[in-house]
């Protein structure tokens, strides 16, 4: 058969892909060696080798206690760090008695008010042996403070706590929309954090920025990269016009990549990433530690790519995501469950997606070799090319007139939620194939059987009676004092994390602290499209 007469592939991202590559299609140059720079084959020499990637499940919901009950399950089948899950409350700085939050609290996560509550999410675990990674954003500042002050009282010095917060809210005002304050003071607020760190709690990452949720809301494998290098190179410029040296700051910060589509669009996707981000630090920002110019990521298994249609497929779907990621070169991994389609995880899906990891790293040989797509024709083509539609990535939000711009006038809102309808359309008329969806479909299919998590009423009524009692019992004076010294540090621009830690210990909510927030920064409104 002549190859011109095969059927076209072109992969989301734009790139064409041949039926046969050979040696004219790899690049002259060598994708180099694992550790060194520009990382393309990996930022560690020995890789999984030397340790396999660490295994993080998303897990959360309810009371403080029922969450606590997960992380020992989870801890006790062997995986080896936390990513917590907030409600959605919590999310956008509400209390769990606030009228707005009747309904949704520990809905979708863990219902945090005080550091009470954060305390008795982690009684019994040990913070200066577990990483835990907070997945919270607008009110990152607020949950940190908890998480330190909890990690103080367990006698663990803020200097050996280990951890991430995403605390990447750029990426709120372009995707999930869980934003509070507008841009810039949410971008100084990141900034603080990065700050903080950088002088008093060394171990800690202050931001992990989200191409995951730009994936989610619309954009290609490649446009998540590009997108999510601009978002950080928006938090760099921040920190360094505050005074931070880049290799004080670049160490600081982490990211969040999504996994799901073609394997191999997204095996090339990480490797480009990896050798894009590389070059950005050191010569747009002139770092000169090789830390700082390391792609430090997390890769979870995309939800986008999980269908209601025949769950159990998501099994399958989730081991291909894991083994992009291990092939891609991930640190840490985040396998999604085949059940979050219709709710979130049980405790036997969580498991099975741990299982899953566990299997890749001790039985199939993910970790017996580092990188072992290297020299492939297809896959160091496939690299560059990846790397090239990036750069086309950020040059188009550069020529939107920068991240900040993009966001706060809605254009790159706009461009992701036009790409988000196109997805949907395609995958309606059969032209983007799923299978059991519109390809392979069961006529007459029974309706699924799946274990919906409930919502526990009870634990929600019991967790706003403890908050009021909470109210009712602290001593007013010290709280009034640390939330005015909040508010006072927002208007004078000092870093806010050290009146908020203060503020938290005086046991002040979650809902408190925002709201001594919003008095001097205001509320972000949505630009209309």
């Amino acid at each position: 058969m002549d190859p011109s007469e095969a059927r076209k592939v072109v992969l989301e991202s734009g790139i064409e892909v041949k039926p046969v590559y050979t040696a004219d299609d790899a690049p002259v140059t060598a994708p180099g060696l694992p550790g060194e720079f520009p990382f393309t084959r990996g930022i560690h020499p020995l890789m999984y080798r030397e340790r396999p990637w660490t295994m993080r499940q998303y897990a959360g919901f309810g009371t403080p206690e029922q969450t606590n009950e997960r992380f020992h399950a989870l801890l006790s089948h062997g995986q080896n760090a936390l990513n917590v899950a907030f409600d959605l409350p919590t999310q956008l700085g509400l209390d769990s008695d606030d009228p707005r939050a009747e309904g949704e609290v520990g809905r979708v996560g863990m219902a945090v008010d005080t550091v009470d509550d954060m305390a008795r999410a982690f009684a019994g675990i040990p913070l200066d042996r577990v990483s835990t990674s907070l997945t919270i954003n607008a009110p990152a500042l607020t949950l940190m403070a908890m998480y330190l002050a909890v990690a103080e009282a367990q006698g663990v010095p803020i200097e050996r706590v280990r951890g991430t917060a995403q605390n990447d809210i750029l990426k709120e005002f372009v995707g999930r929309g869980a934003w509070i304050f507008p841009v810039a003071p949410s971008v100084r607020m990141v900034t603080d954090s990065i700050d903080f760190c950088a002088h008093n709690a060394p171990g800690y990452n202050a931001v992990s920025v989200c191409g995951y949720h730009l994936r989610e809301s619309g954009a290609t494998p490649a446009e998540e990269m590009g997108l999510a290098f601009e978002i950080a190179g928006a938090y760099l410029d921040a920190a360094i016009a505050r005074g931070l040296p880049i290799d004080d700051v670049a160490p600081r910060v982490t990211f969040n990549f999504n996994v799901y589509g073609n394997l191999w669009e997204q095996v090339a996707k990480f490797r480009a990433g990896r050798r894009r981000w590389a070059t950005i630090v050191r010569e747009r920002y002139g770092a000169r530690n090789p830390k700082s110019m390391q792609l430090r990521m997390i890769a979870g298994g995309g939800g986008s790519g999980l269908t209601l249609a025949e769950p159990e497929n998501n099994i399958v779907r989730g081991a291909y995501y894991a083994l992009a990621g291990a092939l891609g070169g991930t640190q840490t991994m985040a396998l999604c469950c085949y059940d979050e389609a219709y709710s979130i995880p049980s405790e036997k899906a969580s498991l099975l997606a741990l299982r899953t990891m566990q299997i890749l790293a001790e039985e199939v040989g993910l970790c017996d070799t580092v990188d072992p797509l290297a020299g492939s024709y297809f896959v160091e083509s496939l690299t560059s090319q990846m790397e090239q539609a990036i750069r086309r990535a950020e040059d188009e939000v550069r020529g939107m007139g920068g991240i900040l711009v993009a966001i706060e006038e809605g254009k790159l809102q706009r461009k992701l939620a036009r790409q988000a309808y196109e997805i949907e359309r395609r995958i309606r008329s059969g032209d983007l194939p799923k299978v059991g969806v519109n390809r392979q479909v069961v006529k007459d299919a029974r309706a699924p059987q799946v274990e919906v998590h409930p919502y526990d009423v009870a634990a929600a009524e019991r967790k706003v009676d403890e908050l009021r009692e909470l109210r009712a019992s602290r001593p007013s004076g010290p709280v009034e004092a640390a939330l005015g010294a909040v508010r006072r540090a927002a208007e004078s621009n000092a870093n806010l994390m050290p009146p908020i830690l203060e503020a938290v210990k005086a046991r002040a909510t979650v809902g408190e602290v925002t709201k001594s927030l919003k008095e001097v920064f205001g509320e972000f409104k949505e630009p209309a499209f």
